[in-house]
């Protein structure tokens, strides 16, 4: 399975496919996130026949820096799309993710078939300023937290104990049950070797979205937020959220 596909302009995207035959749900992740999230439904999307495919937003591991846009992301997926011979597919948001996935059904209603939103953000939070603005407003507090983590220790377990230790109880525990310290280690030095894709998200996330519920026109699947189980609502239900949108 290739892992890095050329989009039209040239810029290089990093993605998982899981290469199962079958419908195709694209996945578009939290932050600061990337395409591992997705690799935490392996098992159930195989189990469902369901074609999983994740592509890491830029500035994230190896998708380059853009000055994207939740339009420009959601045309990039279809692009992806594309280049996977992928016709029609449901779209799938996890958090920040829940923005660009609600963009993408919206602005290409001929591809989209279904939209599930997990975890999701309201929209109703908006930061005064550009988006170049935002991003500065937020740099200083996640660089604070990066320097904490310490991504670039080369230890995975103290690297992912320390990330754990940071999470909600119950989503900690999930986690650490379902991914290895090496795999939990590889997703973050992946999100946050660059500080731009988690910055850039945060800023078009907490400014106004390219679109809104009432633009999308395929059905709409959601499942809400539980501020002490925040990624678990997702990681426990991947079979039913992939049964869904199947």
């Amino acid at each position: 399975m290739r892992e890095v596909i050329t989009l039209p302009d040239g810029r290089a995207a990093q993605l998982w496919d899981n290469g199962v035959a079958g419908p195709a749900v694209l996945f578009f992740h939290g932050c600061p996130d990337t395409r591992h999230a997705a690799m935490t439904g392996a098992a159930a999307a195989e189990a469902l026949g369901v074609r999983l495919v994740a592509v890491n937003r830029p500035g994230y591991g190896r998708s380059e820096r853009h000055a994207s846009t939740q339009s420009s992301v959601a045309d990039d997926a279809v692009a992806v799309a594309d280049a996977l011979g992928v016709d029609t597919f449901a779209a799938l948001g996890m958090s920040v993710g829940t923005a660009y996935a609600l963009v993408c059904a919206a602005r290409h209603p001929d591809r989209v078939r279904a939209l599930g939103l997990v975890a999701g953000p309201d929209g109703a939070r908006h930061e005064q300023g550009t988006v170049e603005e935002v991003v500065e407003r937020f740099r200083p507090e996640f660089e604070g937290w990066v320097a904490r983590i310490r991504p670039d220790d080369p230890d995975d377990d103290a690297l992912a104990e320390r990330f754990l230790a940071d999470l909600p109880p119950a989503d900690a525990a999930l986690l650490g049950a379902t991914r290895t310290a090496h795999q939990v280690a590889a997703s973050l030095r992946e999100a946050l070797a660059d500080h731009d894709g988690y910055l850039r998200d945060a800023a078009l996330t907490f400014r106004p979205w390219d679109a809104g519920r009432a633009d999308v026109r395929c059905p709409v699947h959601t499942w809400p937020d539980d501020r002490e189980r925040h990624l678990s609502v997702l990681l426990a239900g991947w079979p039913d959220v992939l049964a869904a949108l199947r």
